[in-house]
């Protein structure tokens, strides 16, 4: 009687979170994006969540919440509670301030559980036409002429932007200054206008601009060149060996989110990054479809954390 008994309580006790998963989502769910509007983070989010609101008839409300290299964000996705209606979406930026921010009142791998990776992207190396290089190789030899006199932009300290281009300076040798801006918007104004010479940005954004003639393209950080921009060589095609960068998002929510509405939101997402429009939409933007299980994601972040704090090493001044 006693096993039956603990059978019938255990039982009950797991039967609210399942019967909760299965009705999931009753009401609004909002997806925090700890960075600014119109970068591809924000532009992710909203396209992600049209199509998980089509699919769960239930609104997904895209939150902004830029600021400290998304940490203000990202702390206000951990101080939410583990039910599924708080979303964080997030990148790469998010695993490189394990490392970069050792003041921040969270870590991400305690905090916040992995639901899905989303996509992946190339960057592109920009410098403002004023600059007088062609190529990436005449930019690094004009660098290492004037040491502390060329700067590049980023939207932040830990971002995928920043993260790139110290890794160019520690491969290269050469010394260009970083001048953090609060999002990716200003920072890719500062090198159009000229304030900054240089930037790495991602493709998706980027590419209107080097078409338009406002900045000039180096090189891409992929491994093959991008489609959004099939006439700019690849870093390594460039000369700088071995050099390889991107930007990626996926999504991540409160600890204690029940592990059947992660499952749900992950099988959604994974359904809907293999749609053809939206693959046909990130494929011209220079993106790809990243689908993994959440305990996929969860090894691919712990190693992100890891190659991240490996360039953390190299620039200290930096942080």
């Amino acid at each position: 009687m006693a096993a039956l008994a603990t059978a019938f309580f255990a039982a009950l006790a797991f039967a609210p979170i399942s019967a909760n998963a299965q009705d999931y989502p009753t009401h609004a769910v909002r997806i925090i994006v700890p960075f600014g509007a119109g970068g591809p983070a924000d532009v992710t989010a909203r396209v992600l969540g049209d199509a998980l609101q089509e699919e769960f008839k239930q609104p997904f409300v895209i939150e902004n919440r830029p600021g400290a290299g998304a940490i203000i964000g990202t702390q206000e996705a951990v101080k939410s509670a583990g039910d599924g209606y708080t979303l964080l979406l997030m990148s790469n930026t998010q695993t490189a301030n394990e490392s970069l921010m050792p003041t921040r009142k969270y870590e991400l791998m305690r905090d916040l559980v992995p639901i899905a990776s989303i996509n992946i992207a190339d960057l592109v190396i920009v410098v403002h036409p004023s600059v007088p290089a062609t190529t990436l190789k005449q930019f690094v030899a004009l660098a290492k002429s004037q040491p502390g006199k060329l700067n590049y932009s980023s939207s932040g300290t830990g971002t995928p932007y920043h993260m790139a281009g110290e890794l160019l300076k520690s491969m290269t040798g050469i010394n260009v200054v970083h001048v953090p801006y609060r999002n990716s918007g200003e920072a890719r104004t500062g090198v159009i206008s000229g304030q900054v010479q240089m930037m790495i940005d991602s493709v998706t954004t980027m590419a209107p601009n080097v078409i338009a003639g406002q900045v000039r393209a180096l090189a891409t950080t992929g491994k093959t060149r991008s489609a959004a921009l099939p006439n700019v060589p690849t870093a390594e095609e460039a000369g700088v060996s071995g050099y390889e960068a991107d930007i990626w998002l996926g999504l991540m929510a409160p600890k204690g989110t029940p592990k059947a509405i992660i499952d749900k939101l992950n099988a959604a997402v994974n359904e809907i990054i293999k749609r053809p429009q939206v693959v046909k939409v990130w494929a011209d933007q220079g993106a790809v479809p990243m689908s993994m299980t959440p305990e996929a994601f969860d090894k691919f972040l712990r190693g992100d954390i890891v190659k991240w704090a490996e360039v953390a090493k190299t620039f200290p001044d930096q942080r």
